[in-house]
This record gives structure tokens, sequence and C-alpha cells, in this order.
């Protein structure tokens, strides 16, 4: 079992979601379908980008290469987020046969999210 967690500014953060080549170039359309259901919320979409980047980090070196828009940050019926995996990422993934788990939080000041890697 592996853990890592990744922490912003959240000052930071919503900054950079202010850039719509941002939003294009890191979210999904499934996650953005889900961003707009929460209203463009920028603590939602910093949980979701600081999730993304908490599962390379756990990932290592051999994701090097991975495109950030192939892990999306999706969330099930009572709002627990789970990352779904595509193209060359899901493949990488499969062959390594594990699992994850995803939490995240915020404050004012800071976003949290932790990925849990298990096999």
């Amino acid at each position: 079992m592996i853990m890592e967690t990744y922490l912003a500014d959240t000052e930071h953060i919503k900054k950079i979601l202010k850039n719509p080549r941002f939003l294009s170039r890191v979210y999904s359309p499934q996650e953005m379908k889900f961003i707009m259901s929460k209203n463009f919320s920028p603590y939602i979409m910093a949980e979701m980008y600081c999730a993304k980047l908490a599962f390379k980090k756990v990932m290592g070196t051999s994701f090097r290469g991975c495109s950030i828009q192939e892990i999306s940050v999706l969330a099930n019926y009572s709002g627990t987020y789970y990352l779904s995996l595509s193209g060359e990422t899901k493949k990488r993934f499969v062959l390594n046969k594990m699992h994850t788990s995803v939490s995240c939080a915020h404050s004012k000041t800071v976003i949290m999210a932790t990925v849990l890697l298990y096999e």
C-alpha cells in the first residue's frame, strides 16, 4: 500500500482556474459535466486537480508521459470521489493490477487530496 498527499494554496489554485486553456487541458469532458453541475465551484475544481496530481505522484516515474486528462476525478451518487482512467494511463495502471482510493478536503487557505494505492 502506498499513499501520497498533494497540498495546494487555495488562492493560487483559484487564480490558475480562471484560465480557460487550463480547464480544457486538465479536465476531461466527464469532469466538465460534473464541474458544471457544481456551478464551477473553485474548491471542487481544485480538489479534483490536486487528486490528479496526487495520483501522478503515487504512481511515480513510471507514469511520466501520461496525460493528466486521462485521469478523471468523478463522484459517485453519494458524492465520494473516485478515479476513472483512460488511454495509455489506464493501460499502464491495469498492467500493475492496482486499485485506488481518493480523499479530498479544503479550507479557505488549503486544498488537500490524498490517493491510496493498493493491490
